[in-house]
């Protein structure tokens, strides 16, 4: 499977349970890289407890595992330096330098730093930005193919839905999803001979 190929269908998160099985081959293999990773490879420390405080906020921790409990952070980072070419690793970083101007700007502090409640303010207004430049594109947008959103924060969600919605705790405790293979092929059974009756 091609790359664009993948961030296509990961575009299309709420058709995961429809997506081919070897889409969920290849998020399998990912979720298993993400564990042998040692650190990010795209972004840097910082970056990567911004993304993870960020991801945190889109899906807490509940009775159900969170953003953090499934290495979300990690998943994008693995996603932004395997699949995704220069210039959209260059728009998200760009994007994530954002998140931290407005914190600076509105609070003082980094995201990082920043309560629950401003964090939550400050994902409040790039969601209503988001909203406002994806409105009406997003099913054009769709239809031509284009594999990342333009707006960072829409790309964001993407990256954190998918990387919940495809690890195991996701897949299984949120979506009670199973993945059921393709066909069965089963043992040929050997055909039963009679014995002769004996008088």
């Amino acid at each position: 499977m091609h790359r664009r190929e993948v961030l296509r269908l990961l575009a299309t998160g709420s058709l995961l349970q429809l997506a081919p099985s070897n889409l969920f081959a290849v998020l399998r293999e990912a979720h298993n890289l993400v564990q042998r990773q040692a650190a990010p490879r795209t972004m840097n420390a910082h970056q990567q407890v911004t993304v993870k405080a960020m991801a945190e906020m889109i899906i807490p921790r509940t009775d159900t595992p969170g953003a953090s409990d499934v290495s979300a952070a990690e998943f994008i980072d693995l996603i932004l330096t395997e699949w995704y070419d220069e210039a959209e690793r260059a728009r998200f970083l760009s994007g994530l330098s954002d998140v931290d101007s407005r914190s600076q700007t509105l609070f003082a502090k980094d995201f990082e730093d920043c309560s629950s409640t401003q964090q939550a303010d400050i994902l409040t207004a790039l969601g209503e930005k988001m909203v406002e430049e994806v409105g009406d594109q997003a099913r054009p947008l769709r239809r031509r193919g284009a594999s990342t959103p333009a707006n960072f924060y829409a790309m964001f969600r993407q990256l954190t839905l998918t990387a919940y919605y495809t690890s195991e705790a996701g897949a299984t405790d949120e979506l009670h999803f199973e993945i059921i293979p393709g066909s069965y092929q089963g043992c040929p059974a050997e055909p039963i001979k009679e014995e002769p009756e004996q008088r």
